[in-house]
């Protein structure tokens, strides 16, 4: 199974689970097998699933699977989309057992233990479940949830400001944070910023390497507000599909980006988005880089939440704190009502 997420990571991010397959040959002293027989993994959307991938790959090497046992980090799928389902292919090479990491909870795709096990094929469930649910990162809540997981990203001063009593902002973190910041956008299917962060900043809202050059795959640039993106904006430049959306509601922002299937969403600014996704309770993480710099004046990280006591404060669990050079990362996620904020562990840069 280890090695099942190792092939896993492989895969690209998008409206797809990573997933990975090892297929075991049925002798040896392994439990349910021996050598391996095959590997496969998820490679995006429109190509073969990890399990269709490592039957393949076992075709090539020769190797017959009749008997086999398959370890996949996320139960086969049961329906058919651009590919067929992942339980009949498995159940026609004459597979043996299957022993799965993570159940499916997308309703269109589940059932594919069940069918597994009519078919007389031998199902394991939850073997390593924690590393699984950790593989498939912000899939997994998306589909839950039945909306894209949102990160509420913020890079502010020690004080709390975005931006000078001037309006200058750059730069208010160090290249380290910098750089971190842009292999988070890395990982995301969109990126949303307001109309005022559009027009102020003028951002290209890119994901680039250490070195400045573009990532192949780019987030899609979302823009929310009333206000038209000018046709000479860096959005307009290289880089990822520009939408712009006419409203305020982030639960219609959500349904939108869901309708395209992009799963994790980065809300970049400005303060009055912020607090409106705040508000709406639609934020399930915050990254907050926070520089030790002191500015007494200027925009505020997050606009008005309507708090006025302590009591009405919207609260985070630390669930870690990452030093960026002369900066640092705290990274939380919002408390449920009545609970204490707690740390959970510190790392360090090269971790992440």
């Amino acid at each position: 199974m280890r090695r099942a997420l190792e092939l896993a990571a492989r895969g690209p991010l998008g409206p797809n689970p990573r997933v990975g397959c090892v297929l075991l040959a049925p002798d040896g002293d392994l439990p349910g097998g021996g050598a391996v027989l095959g590997e496969g993994w998820h490679r995006g959307a429109g190509t073969p699933h990890a399990e269709v991938a490592a039957l393949a790959d076992a075709r090539e090497r020769g190797a017959d699977v009749r008997g086999a046992t398959a370890v996949v980090t996320l139960e086969p799928c049961d329906h058919t989309g651009r590919t067929g389902p992942c339980s009949a292919a498995l159940i026609e090479a004459g597979v043996a057992r299957v022993v799965v990491g993570v159940q499916d909870p997308n309703p269109v795709a589940a059932g594919g233990a069940g069918r597994l096990r009519a078919a007389g094929v031998d199902v394991v469930t939850g073997v390593l479940p924690a590393e699984g649910v950790a593989a498939l990162g912000a899939w997994l809540p998306a589909v839950h949830r039945g909306r894209p997981f949102v990160t509420l990203k913020i890079a502010s001063t020690l004080d709390g400001r975005v931006a000078a009593a001037d309006g200058t902002s750059r730069w208010i973190t160090s290249d380290v944070a910098r750089r971190h910041a842009h292999g988070l956008r890395a990982q995301v299917g969109a990126i949303v910023v307001g109309t005022g962060t559009a027009l102020v900043d003028d951002p290209s809202l890119t994901a680039r390497t250490g070195d400045g050059s573009l990532v192949e795959q780019q987030p899609l640039r979302v823009v929310v507000g009333h206000r038209a993106v000018p046709q000479g904006a860096r959005l307009r430049g290289p880089g990822g599909e520009l939408l712009e959306l006419r409203t305020h509601d982030p639960a219609h922002v959500l349904e939108v980006l869901h309708a395209r299937e992009v799963r994790h969403v980065l809300v970049e600014g400005g303060p009055t988005l912020a607090a409106a996704f705040l508000a709406a309770g639609l934020v399930d993480e915050v990254h907050a880089y926070v520089a030790p710099v002191l500015l007494g004046a200027g925009a505020a990280a997050v606009g008005d939440l309507g708090v006025t006591t302590l009591a009405q404060a919207v609260r985070l669990v630390t669930s870690d704190v990452v030093p960026l050079g002369p900066d640092v990362l705290v990274v939380g996620v919002p408390a449920p009502p009545g609970d204490a904020p707690t740390t959970v562990r510190t790392s360090t840069e090269e971790e992440h």
